[in-house]
């Protein structure tokens, strides 16, 4: 995937680039996407994929314009139109499916297929969802990944998360990017999309880890319920970062939309 920078009204933009085929806009979670995120090479192989990230995230400048949920679904709905892009493939992980799913609520009839993988964006008193910002990196792992152990070392890439160097690291990158992600998750991932999806007419796949400890996987049958013709596909062995643990499985399932 190579690095790219598009100007929009308020911001450039840098994303990622790549593969050949029908176009496919992928939005980030919370945690953001590199080059060589693993689903984006699956894509990569069937569709002209298109990454941005999220101002703040990566190398790229803050934006403090974008400031709430209608900032950032206005601000995402720009950067497709700066790329030149007519009705992509719509595809949001967690904090990106939170967003992806505002987009396809706010213009209806801009897009026709939408995959959510684990969005965020619902929430559930009697099934909270985990508070990222109170959560050390130690923590992570387990909350992310079915397989903790090999979450840790794809999250760290063998480093020590105890190392003060790495600490230090982690908490400034951390920090940058959780101030543009609170914006839309803290102090809870909710700004009113529930009463809004009935406006979604895309076809739709949702898709969620049997074992997502940080969204459990109740809120994908809210999905489900709240766009109409949507089909819910459940990974196993899989957590909320379903994308790096089965990124072939998920691809697979994006697929499905055409």
């Amino acid at each position: 995937m190579d690095l790219k920078t598009v100007s929009t009204h308020h911001v450039a933009v840098r994303y990622l680039e790549g593969g050949s085929g029908p176009p496919l806009v992928f939005l980030h979670g919370a945690g953001g996407v590199t080059a060589d995120d693993p689903l984006l090479a699956e894509l990569a192989k069937t569709h002209h994929v298109y990454a941005p990230l999220i101002p703040g995230y990566g190398d790229s400048a803050e934006c403090p314009e974008i400031r709430d949920m209608l900032d950032f679904t206005l601000h995402t709905w720009d950067v497709v139109a700066a790329l030149g892009l007519k009705d992509p493939v719509l595809v949001g992980h967690s904090m990106g499916g939170m967003i992806a799913a505002e987009m396809a609520a706010v213009a209806p009839n801009d897009v026709s297929r939408l995959a959510l993988i684990c969005p965020a964006g619902l929430w559930d008193d009697e099934h909270p969802i985990a508070d990222l910002f109170a959560t050390m990196p130690y923590e992570m792992p387990a909350l992310l990944f079915h397989d903790a152990a090999a979450g840790a070392a794809m999250l760290t890439a063998g480093r020590n998360v105890t190392d003060p160097n790495f600490l230090q690291t982690y908490l400034v990158t951390n920090a940058r990017q959780l101030g543009m992600a609170g914006r839309l998750l803290f102090p809870i991932p909710e700004r009113g999309l529930q009463p809004r999806m009935y406006r979604i007419t895309a076809k739709t796949v949702v898709i969620w880890g049997d074992s997502d400890r940080l969204i459990p996987p109740v809120y994908a049958h809210g999905f489900k319920k709240g766009i109409t013709g949507s089909e819910l596909v459940s990974i196993p062995e899989a957590g909320h970062m379903v994308t790096l643990e089965r990124p072939a499985l998920v691809a697979d399932a994006i697929r499905r939309l055409g």
